[in-house]
């Protein structure tokens, strides 16, 4: 059964549900060959009505603040794993009614705060402390969380003299869009710097950034560099992906509002990368069209910009077999991770609907968005 994007509102984003199983299918592989625990990082993906579903396969959720752990213990409620780069005094004691796992930047967030962790009576919060290898091959430089001066992580040189005691865990991050090959070398240098504390934890997170579910992604060296880990040093490795959950699983449906010529043809579509796909400027990346080709290699070549004021929100040059008429819907790929997490309203442009595709329920819009939606976020 395929998908009839002529039936869905524009712009909207679509997941298929079925392309969602596979993924993780391919992530539970990783969990049983090894014994690993692989956590949903909805920094990447934070689609509440398919946690459920995704919760049958991992084993919980790992968040950045407060609400993405409240958001995962609401609607998965299975291991809610929190790192933040700093705790605020607000925050925390609603962090530890609702987390199971509470990763420190540094040793001096670490000793604010474990005072109150202790105090926390018939629940166990296992802690644990990020650190960094100072070693990535990222190349772009604003996804690298290794690169010079990073605040992300204690380095070695600040273990010295250091106390312990209580913390349970080691975290690093070290990947963007990668394949396991570099994990390997990261999981090297990290045993070669850090083992001697290993040695003193009961689990170890390898971050996220693993693109396990690409297809040309080898999972064998995966499992090979998590049972390295775990059988040196005797701990459980938990991995934290969020772009392999959803990578590949979403479309982004929009339609043509009007075509014009400014030394080439340019077509003005009801999304904005800007606004709804914000990776694209970010990144940069180019995301595929169904249908279309790069410049040239279709007859008809378009740049494919947005509705908002910005000069820059172009989404990139696509060639197509006929040319582009209002109203034609296009529709973009891999379009599930990194964008509903990431949206905005900037210049008060309406944010996608949000639609599920299964084969036993067909075509769902699940939530569609408006001007409260747009007027709530402001004062």
């Amino acid at each position: 059964m395929s998908i009839d994007f002529q039936q869905v509102p524009t712009p909207a984003y679509v997941v298929d549900q079925r392309l969602l199983i596979k993924n993780l299918e391919k992530l539970d592989y990783v969990q049983k060959q090894t014994g690993c625990s692989i956590l949903l990082a909805l920094k990447g993906f934070s689609m509440f009505s398919v946690m459920p579903l995704i919760g049958e396969y991992l084993e919980g959720i790992t968040a950045s603040s407060l609400h993405e752990a409240r958001l995962g213990r609401e609607e998965m409620n299975k291991e809610v794993h929190i790192y933040s780069p700093a705790y605020n005094d607000r925050d925390f004691p609603e962090i530890l009614k609702i987390s199971d796992h509470i990763v420190f930047n540094t040793f001096s967030q670490w000793q604010k705060y474990k005072s109150q962790v202790r105090t926390i009576e018939n629940r166990h919060i296992s802690c644990g402390l990020r650190i960094n290898p100072e070693y990535s091959e990222i190349e772009t430089a604003i996804y690298d969380p290794c690169y010079t001066n990073s605040r992300l992580g204690t380095t070695l040189e600040y273990f010295s003299d250091q106390d312990l005691s209580g913390l349970e865990g080691l975290h690093f991050h070290a990947m963007c869009e990668q394949n396991s090959d570099t994990l390997e070398r990261i999981v090297n240098v990290v045993d070669k710097k850090f083992g001697k504390y290993i040695s003193q934890m009961k689990w170890v997170n390898f971050g996220g950034g693993h693109h396990i579910t690409r297809a040309d992604y080898d999972v064998e060296t995966l499992i090979k560099s998590i049972n390295f880990i775990q059988d040196k040093y005797g701990v459980h490795v938990y991995l934290e992906p969020g772009e392999a959950i959803a990578l590949n699983t979403g479309y982004l449906v929009t339609q043509v509002l009007d075509t014009l010529k400014n030394g080439m043809d340019l077509a003005i579509l009801d999304t904005s990368a800007a606004c709804h796909m914000p990776d694209v400027l970010e990144m940069p990346y180019r995301p595929e069209i169904i249908g279309a080709g790069k410049p040239g290699e279709f007859p008809y070549t378009y740049r494919l910009g947005g509705p908002t004021c910005l000069a820059g929100d172009v989404i990139g040059d696509y060639s197509f077999a006929e040319p582009l008429n209002s109203g034609d819907r296009l529709v973009f790929c891999d379009m599930a991770h990194y964008t509903m997490v990431k949206n905005n309203t900037f210049n008060g442009i309406q944010l996608p609907a949000i639609a599920l595709f299964s084969e036993q329920d067909g075509l769902q819009v699940i939530k569609e968005f408006g001007y409260d939606d747009f007027k709530n976020r402001l004062s």
